[in-house]
């Protein structure tokens, strides 16, 4: 799943490459992925794209008229057509992996940049000059949405989502207060989207390792130093995320993503940080992961 620091690197390619431009049309290859009920494709042609926001894990392409805001559910994501790949920044070339990746890492991120680029198209935006947008879904099952609406909090979930913790009015305090009272587990509520935007499967497990807490210990349970080490991990990991997915070809961002996680998908693998044994979080069927080193239950 695209979590923030993957979204905000796309919004930041999509306004250097679309903002300005017209929209000649959006063809639903899919039509159950348009949500919003009474709002027709049409009025979207012809306006000009005003600028990209982002919300969490959700995007907002702004035009003269309405807005066109897309969520990526599972396994969504976006392919551009017509133009070199250019990033943000104005290069056109990036390795899937980093060079500090280990081979598994490597392999992975290959495998997914495949994935990624030969995902079904769900739908097809397009621009006066010819170029277009395409809207992918390389899942099972169809997860993502899109919504043309006059705002992007007309979108429920946007309208009920918590603060963003990679902001920089991101404080301790806020976060303790997301915290406060909350019989919950560390993993499940760094993903509940209503009280921290943005944070999904992947970076949590990241979140976690650096912070040295088990995933399943409930927010209740922290004491002052615990709640302060996830302060940190939360901005360092998502930080570090922001910074290196910023310069990295939009193809590549998902294998980028993957290749740079310690804990997230590499089970049985040793951990980057102690070369204790990787495992799964337990009762996660596989889906998330941990270093029962580094993470101890207490």
């Amino acid at each position: 799943m695209p979590e923030s620091p993957e979204v905000d690197a796309l919004a930041g390619f999509l306004r250097t490459h679309i903002v300005g431009r017209q929209i000649a049309g959006l063809e639903l290859v899919e039509h159950g992925a348009l949500k919003t009920r009474g709002r027709l494709t049409s009025e979207l042609v012809g306006r000009a794209v005003t600028g990209i926001r982002r919300f969490g894990k959700h995007l907002a392409i702004d035009t003269e008229g309405p807005s066109l805001v897309v969520s990526f559910g599972r396994a969504g994501w976006m392919r551009w057509s017509g133009e070199p790949t250019a990033d943000a920044a104005g290069t056109t070339t990036a390795t899937a992996a980093s060079t500090d990746a280990t081979p598994t890492a490597a392999t992975d991120a290959a495998k997914l940049t495949t994935a990624t680029t030969s995902a079904p198209t769900i739908a097809v935006l397009s621009f006066a000059a010819g170029t277009e947008l395409l809207l992918a879904d390389g899942g099972t099952w169809l997860s993502v949405g899109l919504w043309i609406v006059d705002e992007p909090a007309e979108v429920p979930a946007i309208a009920k989502l918590g603060p963003d913790p990679a902001s920089a009015d991101d404080t301790a305090d806020q976060l303790d207060r997301v915290l406060a009272g909350r019989r919950k587990q560390l993993k499940a509520l760094l993903q509940e989207q209503e009280r921290l935007a943005g944070i999904g499967n992947a970076y949590s497990d990241e979140i976690l390792h650096a912070a040295r807490l088990f995933p399943l210990t409930h927010a209740t349970d922290l004491d002052e130093a615990q709640r302060a080490a996830l302060f940190a991990a939360v901005r360092s990991v998502l930080g570090g995320a922001f910074a290196r997915q910023r310069s990295v070809p939009i193809d590549e961002l998902k294998a980028r993503k993957i290749a740079a996680m310690a804990v997230h998908g590499r089970t049985g693998e040793e951990c980057p940080d102690c070369g204790g044994i990787v495992a799964d979080v337990p009762g996660s069927k596989g889906a998330a992961q941990y270093c029962p080193v580094c993470q101890p239950e207490r």
